[in-house]
């Protein structure tokens, strides 16, 4: 072979792997398009994540107890990420924990206050009032700590959700910007910039931002933001584009795929909630409208009749109407409506 030939393949081979393998490259078409270096202004500092100052004080107060006491716990870890919140798991342990105490002494302080007027004022039993004490000092704490520490994973499900929930027109974009022959990164730098996808815009800018600002190459930060994000569905597309990369394939016609698959999976989840929708008003007008109509009318007919316990009769009554028809109402509208709710489309 000639040395012309040699060097010919030499320079196609070194130019692949600068379009592949990497992901700052220099040229013209890379500074407009692709990820590239981002130069700050002379004497720019980087932005800190900062607790707020009540976080702060909960970290220098019970920082090292949690280090101390508190064993690795990389579930929270996993769940602090997946909901974007920003704090270590000893951070956020000791916000919990510093909570927890607070409410306790709050609510330790009132309980001995109330008992104090019950034991003194009232001539409660003593029995009663420390039953009360130590339920009304107990459950608060408890409560507020389990809600805490149940929080990450509550948002985390949140946003995986949202994912879900727009995944598939995200995935027509990212099908039609794979048609333009635009590069993997450049297509979930654009996605990042679209606010229209909710938290698959977040999940792009994490990815965004460790291939320009880390320099990590696209199909590890692919993976590492497969392994972070909340949703099933987000993470399996992602999982296959390192796959379908790394084997050889071409990912355009796996984003045709993908974005032909989440549409008929769209209409199918569409077509089952409009089922569930039409159950839920057909339990509507039996249990909220008929039912109750029924009861008030048997009632008023037994309080006319029965005029020994007619009293009695009408105070149901009026608790029917009152309290049983209104709260059934309140409870079916906001059962449809955060089953129907687009949160913020």
């Amino acid at each position: 072979m000639s040395p012309d030939v040699t060097d010919s393949f030499s320079k196609f081979d070194s130019k692949r792997k600068k379009s592949y393998m990497k992901t700052k490259r220099a040229s013209e078409h890379t500074e407009k398009w692709g990820p590239h270096l981002i130069k700050l202004p002379e004497g720019a500092l980087p932005d800190y994540i900062e607790l707020t100052p009540y976080q702060m004080f909960c970290w220098r107060t019970m920082g090292k107890f949690v280090k101390l006491r508190a064993k690795p716990n990389p579930k929270l870890e996993q769940q602090l990420l997946q909901a974007h919140l920003r704090m270590r798991p000893e951070e956020y342990l000791s916000y919990v924990w510093m909570s927890a105490l607070l409410v306790f002494i709050a609510f330790f302080a009132v309980a001995s206050l109330f008992g104090s007027v019950l034991v003194v004022l009232l001539h409660v039993e003593a029995a009663l009032v420390l039953v009360f004490f130590i339920l009304l000092v107990m459950l608060p704490p408890i409560m507020t700590f389990m809600v805490l520490l149940s929080t990450p994973g509550s948002k985390a499900k949140t946003r995986a959700r949202d994912i879900n929930k727009r995944i598939g027109p995200a995935m027509s974009f990212i099908s039609a910007m794979a048609s333009a022959d635009v590069n993997i990164d450049v297509i979930f730098k654009e996605l990042a910039k679209q606010d229209i996808y909710g938290q698959i815009k977040s999940e792009a800018e994490w990815i965004t931002r460790d291939t320009e600002l880390l320099g990590i190459d696209i199909l590890t930060a692919i993976n590492r933001a497969a392994q972070r994000t909340p949703s099933i569905k987000f993470q399996e597309f992602l999982q296959g584009v390192v796959t379908t990369s790394t084997s050889g394939g071409q990912l355009k016609p796996y984003f045709l795929q993908k974005a032909e698959q989440f549409e008929k999976e769209g209409k199918l989840e569409m077509r089952s909630q409009l089922e569930t929708l039409g159950l839920m008003a057909e339990s509507f007008v039996t249990v909220v409208v008929a039912f109750p109509l029924f009861l008030v009318v048997i009632m008023a007919i037994m309080a006319i009749v029965n005029s020994g316990g007619s009293s009695s009769t009408v105070m149901l009554l009026e608790m029917v109407i009152g309290l049983m028809i209104p709260f059934s109402q309140v409870a079916f509208i906001f059962f449809i409506w955060n089953m129907t709710k687009e949160s913020s489309l």
